[in-house]
């Protein structure tokens, strides 16, 4: 069993305040750890250390106002935080200022402080999201554990996301999410949808009302949801077996459905106008 032990921190801003945000959410870190000290990785929701307003009452400059350096002051209390703990931390996505541009990034740091990953979301939420769009996938190791992928929440809608981070070998895709509208309920299908087509484990966490609408959830490789959570703050803690990828890839989903496997067998013989070229086999692939 190689166990990976989350924390799913479904919670809500300090709409503005970015100093109380971050102060009550290192203060939720420390207590995840103090409560449930076998806990290895937390991840939160979307814009949270960003202190976004509520959907009706952002207002055009918020996104500048909140942006910085990445690496920078934040990550840097992020790491600080991390070698504290001895937490995995992805607090989500923050504002990011580079090269005269805002992006929505998500970023990871280790427990010994490193800034290990840094991703721009590939998919704003258009037309209503500012924010530049990103142009890479990205995927980071946890030593001996897993490979992981991010995603950022309109993401998840482009099947191609998290196809690639899959092919890129992420067995789990971490999926901040601030969504208050009502298709939340077709964000919680396609959380499993993608889970299947790709045989990974999907940690899909939503901001808490009244920010959002909460129903995080963490879905395993055969698409089967192991937790949800309702609408308000919550912490879901599960252990992912990321075996059970390495099971569900071998022998298929139930037993039946090979996938990847068929993929890497048919596919670089498929023409794919769509792309301008054909599949290449993963990485790795027999």
């Amino acid at each position: 069993m190689r166990p990976l032990v989350v924390a799913a921190m479904q919670i809500a801003p300090r709409p503005g305040d970015v100093d109380g945000t971050w102060k009550r959410f290192s203060e939720q870190v420390r207590g995840i750890h103090r409560t449930f000290p076998h806990v290895q990785f937390v991840v939160a929701p979307e814009l949270h250390l960003s202190a976004v307003d509520q959907l009706l009452d952002e207002q055009p400059g918020d996104p500048e106002s909140s942006a910085g350096k990445i690496p920078g002051p934040l990550t840097e209390a992020l790491g600080r935080l991390a070698a504290e703990t001895g937490l995995w931390i992805c607090p989500g996505s923050v504002y990011e200022q580079a090269g005269g541009k805002i992006y929505n990034t998500a970023v990871v740091v280790a427990p010994s402080g490193e800034l290990v990953a840094k991703y721009r979301k590939c998919f704003p939420w258009q037309p209503y999201e500012t924010s530049a769009a990103g142009t890479e996938f990205v995927v980071f190791d946890l030593p001996g554990v897993a490979r992981i992928g991010l995603a950022i929440c309109y993401d998840g809608s482009f099947p191609e996301s998290f196809r690639q981070l899959a092919w890129m070998g992420a067995e789990v895709v971490l999926h901040p999410t601030l969504t208050p509208t009502r298709d939340r309920d077709l964000e919680l299908v396609v959380a499993r949808a993608n889970a299947i087509f790709n045989q990974i484990y999907v940690v899909n966490v939503n901001a808490a009302g009244p920010h959002g609408l909460g129903q995080s959830l963490i879905v395993d490789p055969e698409g089967l949801v192991r937790q949800q959570a309702g609408p308000n703050e919550e912490i879901l803690i599960d252990v992912l077996d990321l075996d059970a990828v390495t099971r569900v890839r071998r022998f298929g989903t139930y037993g039946l459905n090979r996938t990847w496997d068929q993929m890497d067998s048919h596919g670089p013989a498929l023409n794919l106008p769509m792309y301008g070229g054909r599949y290449q086999r993963r990485p790795g692939a027999g």
